[in-house]
């Protein structure tokens, strides 16, 4: 495990509260968001401000981290690929446990990898923002929940112009008939 730089904007300090279990303290602070946070088409642009409003509570078994965060998120409308730019709110609770509890009376290493540490009293917010915003997304966003997406023959934004179509397609086998047809004219 490589240890935590505290000076890093998505690391927090606990020393503070001192292991009293009920003993708490509430942070607002602003950080840049780290990279790939968000999925391929939809995102938090890396380095925008991610406004954070968290509470740090001291239980027995570590420490309870709750919060929100709110930033902008940025990307193109699945259908018609139009730009998108929105705020996200997310939520998220988490329990990170003290390093020294490692090697308390549990030994189950499956459940070892799925708890959050404290490393030397120092606990990183990235992993739990980053599955917090990553959940909140859609899945296919879109630029208005309506959007007719682009026109399949040619390409157009179906939006733009609604009454937008082409001429029916002409079977190629009967594409001689239909030359025949125009050559003699109406009837």
């Amino acid at each position: 495990m490589t240890s935590l730089d505290p000076r890093a904007p998505l690391v927090l300090d606990t020393r503070e509260l001192g292991r009293r279990p009920g003993s708490q303290r509430e942070v607002t602070r602003s950080a840049p968001a780290p990279a790939d946070l968000g999925i391929e088409v939809l995102s938090v642009p890396e380095g925008s401000p991610v406004e954070l409003d968290l509470r740090l509570e001291a239980v027995m078994e570590g420490v309870l981290v709750t919060g929100t965060a709110r930033a902008v998120v940025e990307g193109e409308c699945t259908r018609c690929l139009e730009p998108i730019r929105d705020e996200i709110e997310v939520t998220f609770q988490e329990l990170f446990v003290y390093d020294d509890t490692r090697h308390g009376a549990r030994d189950d290493s499956d459940e070892d990898d799925e708890t959050s540490r404290l490393e030397d009293d120092l606990l990183d917010l990235e992993p739990l923002l980053r599955d917090a915003v990553v959940l909140a997304l859609p899945f296919q966003p879109l630029c208005q929940p309506d959007c007719p997406g682009l026109c399949p023959e040619c390409g157009a934004r179906l939006a733009d112009d609604p009454d937008h179509g082409h001429q029916a397609a002409v079977d190629p086998r009967w594409a001689a008939l239909a030359e025949l047809k125009e050559d003699l004219g109406p009837s």
